[in-house]
């Protein structure tokens, strides 16, 4: 177990395990987001309920492993702008496409009518288009499972997760499942060049087209026209209900995994659950012209909120996505090394890894290892 770490570490550092794959895609070119004192410039969302205290703890880190990055914070507003129909403004939106880099903590969207899900906004307005998401086995924290080595890849814009329901007659509604050819090829185009990129050797296209056969059947055709572009990575199509099963068996059957947005959103979470939960999970949504919003996709987990016993650990790793994606390596290596010594040791752990540490306590101690 413990060469499988080194080498996947090791794999990921030499290759950027969290960086944008594809420079066709993606301009790399952060001159406009730097400040006259070398200091790049990224966004932050220190989002809703613990948001705030994990965000803190990020700034932390960064000052004591010397990062050269200044923040622009947003925060959500208190009322609708009707520029972008939800509590997000307009100039948050702005800050994110002129600095094409930013992070992200968990955004809980306020009940009512009249306005649209924080984070789709997010991923409309922005044109996040893959939402990437590595989920590894951390050295020295015990699971069910010891040799998890995945990586979801989710198209974000469209699917069931499109907006598109509407009222039929009383008692019946519709919503409308959005499959196009360009955003299919586009995320796997993504998904294979990541392969190729990483040193993965596997490409499985999870679908359900044996029932959706005009939507699925389409995203697969793009997949497989993807596909034979890369005859040096195997590629495989699993059933999501399938997949699921494998997954819980035997997570060592997949290498990276490409899907429509629901079945993405689920997987990347069942594959979160293998390694011991969403408060260990990095994740990175990729945009068209450069932009990358690292994230923790966990919960706001408003019960705990202002009581200094939220796990950061999610966040941490978000922003390293966030350095690699920008050459960072050395200090994301550092930052990364720091947060899975703190883990393995086992003294500073909070609670929903087992330990009683706070929030303070266990990011004090990341520092330490720094």
């Amino acid at each position: 177990m413990a060469s499988q770490i080194v080498r996947r570490l090791v794999r990921g550092r030499a290759s950027g395990i969290f960086s944008s794959a594809n420079p066709s895609f993606l301009d790399r070119s952060f001159s406009s987001a730097a400040s006259e004192s070398n200091l790049i410039r990224a966004t932050l969302f220190p989002g809703d309920g613990i948001g705030p205290e994990i965000a803190e703890s990020v700034k932390q880190v960064f000052r004591v492993a010397d990062v050269p990055i200044e923040w622009e914070e947003h925060f959500v507003g208190t009322e609708i702008d009707p520029r972008t129909q939800s509590f997000l403004t307009w100039e948050s939106l702005e800050s994110v496409r002129q600095n094409k880099v930013g992070l992200k903590g968990p955004m809980a969207t306020p009940i009512g009518k009249g306005h649209r899900s924080l984070n789709l906004t997010l991923r409309k307005e922005l044109n996040l288009y893959a939402n990437v998401r590595p989920c590894y086995s951390l050295p020295g924290y015990k699971t069910k499972y010891d040799d998890v080595d995945l990586i979801t890849i989710r198209e974000n814009t469209e699917g069931e997760y499109s907006g598109l329901e509407h009222q039929v007659v009383r008692g019946v509604v519709e919503s409308l499942k959005i499959i196009t050819r360009s955003a299919s090829l586009r995320v796997a185009e993504y998904a294979f060049h990541y392969a190729k990129a990483h040193g993965r050797q596997r490409v499985s296209a999870i679908h359900k087209a044996n029932i959706m056969q005009k939507t699925d059947g389409l995203f697969l055709k793009c997949c497989r026209e993807v596909a034979e572009k890369y005859p040096e990575i195997v590629y495989e199509e699993v059933v999501i209900d399938n997949c699921c099963m494998m997954l819980v068996k035997n997570p060592a059957l997949f290498d990276v995994l490409v899907m429509p947005n629901l079945y993405g959103d689920i997987i990347s979470d069942l594959c979160a659950g293998l390694i011991g939960g969403l408060g260990l999970t990095p994740s990175v949504n990729i945009g068209e012209g450069g932009i990358a919003l690292a994230e923790a996709v966990h919960g706001s987990a408003p019960d705990i909120a202002g009581k200094n016993l939220a796990n950061p650990t999610a966040l941490l790793l978000s922003a390293v996505s966030m350095l690699r994606h920008l050459d960072l390596h050395d200090k994301a290596d550092r930052i990364q090394d720091a947060v899975l010594k703190t883990i393995a040791e086992g003294k500073y752990r909070t609670g929903d890894l087992g330990g009683k540490s706070t929030t303070t306590e266990f990011t004090n101690a990341i520092c330490d290892h720094i």
